[in-house]
């Protein structure tokens, strides 16, 4: 999908600075899959308003930015502020989101009667009847739980956890330590050898995930339990 010329901006120091995107290269800058800010920008210049093309004064962008650099301001517009999304993007976007939240149910609940997961028709067709609709302006995962509750009327769910004791040597925490932290941290133990110990509680469906990236990381040199 390619669409016409848009907008970036941000606010700061109580001004508004905008930069001109091709939308597409501009998202997948934001996603880190692009680096090249030439392959995103229309136009090398900062601007107060892009549709008037107004500029940016300079003394304007130093107290804002610490810089007057177009690059180093365009990447912080671009990672920091908002891209303005035409109606398409954000049919995409919703549409990449259910399809995550959909996908999400799946792997983490089980049908209590069954031990089952539900199908990902089940759990669409239960998301209509209930008129479920995502907050565009919230991650997935922050809408999960009171998502999953709204659905349980109509659609049996239970998520099982699981508690896991990790053990990662020394030269591994500052990798493991954001994976290790992203899930529910029961309790933690610095060891006198420099190795930590953390202990974690996480959806049963996401066991898997979580032990492969560990396992990734540290090569394979990390201990992993289930607790009873």
């Amino acid at each position: 999908m390619s669409d016409k010329l848009t907008i970036a901006r941000i606010k700061k120091a109580g001004q508004t600075f905008e930069i001109s995107v091709d939308t597409d290269k501009a998202l997948e800058y934001k996603k880190g899959l692009i680096t090249d800010l030439r392959e995103v920008l229309h136009a090398d210049n900062i601007f107060s308003d892009a549709k008037k093309g107004l500029i940016a004064p300079a003394e304007s962008l130093a107290t804002a930015f610490q810089t007057t650099e177009t690059e180093k301001i365009a990447k912080a517009i671009l990672l920091q502020g908002e891209i303005q999304l035409t109606s398409g993007h954000r049919a995409q976007e919703r549409d990449q989101k259910r399809k995550k939240l959909i996908h999400m149910i799946h792997i983490q609940a089980v049908d209590p009667n069954t031990n089952y997961p539900h199908p990902a028709t089940r759990i669409e067709a239960a998301l209509n009847e209930a008129k479920i609709h995502l907050d565009e302006h919230k991650q997935v995962e922050e809408q999960f739980d009171e998502i999953v509750s709204k659905l349980r009327p109509i659609l049996p769910l239970k998520i099982e956890q699981k508690t896991l004791i990790v053990s990662i040597g020394s030269q591994y925490i500052g990798k493991a330590n954001q994976i290790v932290r992203s899930k529910k941290l029961l309790s933690e133990d610095w060891k006198s050898d420099g190795s930590w110990q953390a202990t974690v509680e996480l959806p049963a469906g996401l066991v898997q995930e979580f032990v492969d990236k560990l396992n990734s990381i540290t090569h394979g040199d990390v201990g992993i339990v289930e607790k009873d």
